[in-house]
């Protein structure tokens, strides 16, 4: 990693997240640097949905190049359902499987807009890469399926249901 200039931090300490948007916006300045590769959701899900993306991607300025990505499950399915499978049968299924596709879509370039701020940003770019690889979106995070639901989220939905009835 230290080789092909890696930008590492630690998510939870503020003061990292400061420098790594300081290097990050330093890296994209230099023309001679190569683009950053930066996956915004921050998770795998089931490949069937695009997830809330990080907003501190989106923050720093320049240019925002798309890649969609889809795994085709005809030979093999590269997610694992660890609520299905343990590690071992899901090694097991990938190393066993005849390939693993994967349809990539390289999307047009993208821009942030003067009006935007960095969440309708992400969320823009979100969508195109969602339609695209014909997948759904959700706007919560992808690490919601590791933690507890918070109270006030499962009011806000409940509040939204009943309204629809």
């Amino acid at each position: 990693m230290q080789t092909s200039q890696h930008v590492l931090f630690e998510r939870s300490e503020m003061k990292d997240r400061h420098l790594v948007r300081k290097k990050i916006r330093d890296h994209i300045a230099d023309k001679a640097k190569l683009p950053i590769l930066i996956f915004p959701e921050g998770t795998c899900i089931n490949n069937t949905t695009v997830m809330m993306f990080k907003k501190g991607s989106f923050e720093v300025g320049g240019v925002i190049h798309p890649v969609a990505i889809k795994y085709d499950p005809c030979f093999g399915d590269a997610f694992w359902n660890s609520t299905k499978y343990s590690m071992v049968t899901y090694i097991f299924n990938v190393m066993t499987s005849w390939a693993i596709v994967c349809n990539v879509w390289y999307l047009p370039p993208m821009v942030k807009e003067e009006e935007e701020d960095a969440v309708h940003f992400a969320n823009r770019v979100k969508a195109v890469i969602a339609a695209q690889g014909g997948m759904s979106v959700l706007p919560w995070d992808g690490g919601l399926k590791r933690k507890k639901v918070k109270e006030s989220f499962k009011e806000e939905q409940q509040k939204k249901y009943c309204q629809i009835i």
